[in-house]
């Protein structure tokens, strides 16, 4: 049986460094662990009670819930916005934390990794991504982190997923989020 985990990226920009770096992931999951990118968080309205009823919610936000619901786990990628999250990713966990308590976030454990330009590598935007998941319901893996900094200079002519140092990290978070995962 292999852990399924949901990848989902803060950055809508297509040569996003954290869209690479969750590609990086998909390509570098050990055996045992399948790793699937989520498109479409862009076209995922902004959350609003009056849209989220039932037998009417959106179709990307449907989308975006069915695939949380069927994944073992999710690994959030998280550039740094103004010292912050992007909206798109508190966007994607507001409707994944509905309906109260019984949100596709329920109890499933959460990982938060990113790369960014700042000599922290987004740590601030990944600590309020943590904190977000958490009160939303899910099962934050604290140890699992990895904060690159400088990812313009350092992804300028490289690939996250060539990039050793970078891969072996990924790894390790990947490999302590799956052992997080509930037996399937």
């Amino acid at each position: 049986m292999s852990v399924r985990i949901l990848a989902l990226v803060g950055s809508l920009r297509a040569g996003s460094h954290n869209r690479q770096l969750a590609e990086a992931a998909v390509k570098h999951a050990p055996e045992g662990v399948e790793v699937v990118l989520h498109e479409g968080l862009g076209q995922v309205p902004f959350y609003n009670e009056d849209i989220d009823v039932e037998g009417s919610v959106p179709e990307a936000a449907a989308a975006l819930r069915a695939a949380a619901g069927q994944a073992d786990a999710l690994l959030l990628f998280s550039p740094e916005y103004n010292g912050t999250i992007p909206a798109v990713l508190k966007n994607a966990i507001d409707w994944l934390s509905r309906p109260y308590g019984a949100g596709a976030l329920t109890g499933k454990p959460v990982a938060v990794v990113g790369t960014a330009f700042g000599q922290y590598g987004g740590v601030w935007a990944q600590d309020e991504t943590r904190k977000a998941v958490g009160i939303a319901g899910a099962t934050v893996v604290e140890e699992a982190k990895l904060s690159i900094p400088g990812s313009v200079t350092r992804f300028a002519e490289t690939h996250p997923a060539d990039d050793a140092e970078v891969v072996e990290g990924l790894t390790k978070v990947i490999d302590q989020l799956s052992q997080a995962a509930p037996a399937a």
